[in-house]
């Protein structure tokens, strides 16, 4: 079981480079013409940088968010070391996995650049503009949420309860 922490691992070190990679794109080919329509009325990119939380809210509270970070890594990984190898516990794990890959490629832009740079926007409704280490935050904390209203829950109940 102890090949899922590489395998979660590695699955963590990819979904950073692939944030960090299309942050890049961003900066490099988004940033000098602002917007590019990508699928007419539904969704486009356009440039932004966003030095706060999510959908703008504390703006300018660049350490705040790092420390922050840097807290919830901690956290995760002594969570990670102290969860027993199940497969119960993959529906705590994949979702963690999601959250600390997101908290690390937003933490990156903060560290780098006192900001996060995002590209994705609907434009079929008013949304925030939003990035892919956004998505693996909210992904993640949905199926966490999920699987410990559902999931876990009833297979807590379902475990034999010890007499001592």
């Amino acid at each position: 079981m102890k090949k899922i922490r590489w395998i979660l691992a590695l699955t963590t070190v990819l979904l950073v480079i692939l944030d960090q990679a299309i942050k890049q794109w961003a900066r490099v080919h988004l940033m000098p013409v602002g917007t590019i329509p990508f699928i007419d009325g539904f969704i486009g990119f356009r440039y932004a940088t966003n030095a706060g939380a999510a959908f703008g809210l504390f703006q300018g509270a660049r350490w705040f968010f790092v420390i922050l970070t840097i807290i919830v890594f901690a956290v995760i990984l002594i969570y990670e070391f102290k969860l027993p190898y199940t497969k119960r516990n993959l529906w705590v794990r994949i979702p963690m996995t999601l959250i600390l890959a997101g908290a690390i490629g937003n933490f990156i832009d903060r560290l780098l650049f006192g900001y996060v740079v995002d590209m994705f926007e609907f434009l079929f409704i008013r949304f925030p503009i939003f990035n892919i280490a956004d998505i693996l935050l909210v992904i993640g904390t949905f199926v966490y949420v999920f699987a410990a209203l559902f999931i876990l829950k009833e297979e807590s109940k379902e475990e034999p309860k010890s007499d001592g």
